[in-house]
């Protein structure tokens, strides 16, 4: 299952940081490395840091955003050292090994990290339906980004291991049937937020109120409820008939 889970690093500064983070997947078994719009990449400092996780480097996706990293995952957890000021559900490292991995044996996960000095924008955590924080001496709270990819990497490794001795096949059979019973991915779920967003204006639900704000609360809640595709579906017929049928607009 550890196949099925992407490392997706944002806007990394540093490239030594990239190469440290391949490193680290390679020592826990994870291989898909992607990258959304590093500072500076490839380079040979990042190889150098690598120290033999070429093929994992090598083999990284470079994508322009957040959305194009998490496409066709339907299970993203952010990583966060910041309260916030919606509040997204918070697990510790082994709770979001586990709930990850979990997720992993159904379809495509990631865990993405943010940039070394600021993290994850607001925006970019609505994208999560989780978030995770490494315990640390308050007295010393700053952890390199590579060295959170090294915690969370070995704490799937051993979710990995765990689960090895209870895991029970499926049958393609009974995959099928239940096919539409799988959480929605994470693309599926974006273009439901633009159709709710649109039918919200239709009907003339914003009024003063914030969309902005209004729309984090929604996300934060169909987020937390980790929709399946055959809701998403219901959802958009839904906004659909509130619009009068109206098509989403593009």
């Amino acid at each position: 299952m550890l196949e099925n889970i992407r490392i997706v690093l944002v806007n990394t500064s540093h490239p030594g940081n990239i190469g440290a983070a391949a490193r680290a997947m390679k020592n826990m078994g994870l291989s898909k490395l992607v990258l959304v719009d590093p500072v500076d990449h490839p380079t040979y400092e990042a190889y150098s840091r690598a120290a033999g996780a070429d093929d994992v480097l090598g083999a990284a996706v470079v994508v322009k955003t957040l959305a194009e990293a998490v496409a066709g995952c339907s299970w993203v957890m952010g990583t966060s050292a910041r309260e916030r000021t919606v509040q997204w559900p918070m697990m510790q490292p082994r709770e979001c090994a586990e709930e990850t991995m979990k997720q992993a044996a159904q379809a495509e996960a990631a865990i993405v990290f943010g940039r070394e000095r600021t993290g994850l924008t607001n925006e970019e955590l609505e994208q999560c339906h989780a978030l995770v924080n490494i315990p640390t001496n308050p007295d010393y709270s700053s952890l390199n980004v590579a060295a959170a990819v090294q915690v969370l990497s070995y704490e799937l490794r051993l979710a990995a291991l765990a689960s090895l001795a209870i895991a029970e096949p499926v049958s393609g059979e009974v995959a099928a049937k239940h096919q539409d019973d799988l959480p929605a991915t994470a693309d599926q779920v974006d273009g439901m937020y633009q159709h709710l967003y649109q039918m919200l204006e239709d009907v003339k639900f914003f009024g003063t109120s914030n969309p902005e704000i209004v729309m984090r609360r929604l996300k934060g809640l169909f987020n937390r409820a980790q929709v399946t595709i055959r809701e998403v579906s219901i959802l958009r017929g839904i906004f659909s008939a509130a619009q009068g049928r109206k098509s989403a607009r593009k």
